[in-house]
């Protein structure tokens, strides 16, 4: 989304790169612990209904996450500038 010539681009929530930074940690640690969960349960460690709520759980989570970050990034300032 690129700021019409003229209007000066409105900032973001939150400082972009600390948000992409956020969202890049907290969809890795979903996607380590959905893999170990599903590797339990193919182990037969844990019961498929605590795979398919932990996976449920890290899908919403990092999908939030991801949303969250896009949206603040539709609304960064270019020049990284805080007010």
């Amino acid at each position: 989304m690129a700021a019409e010539p003229g209007k000066p681009k409105r900032p973001g929530y939150l400082n972009r790169s600390a948000v992409v930074a956020f969202s890049f940690w907290t969809t890795t640690i979903c996607i380590v612990v959905a893999v170990v969960a599903s590797i339990l349960a193919i182990w037969e460690f844990t019961g498929t209904d605590a795979l398919w709520r932990t996976v449920a759980t890290c899908a919403v989570i990092g999908a939030g996450t991801l949303a969250f970050s896009w949206i603040n990034g539709m609304f960064d300032r270019s020049d990284g500038s805080v007010e």
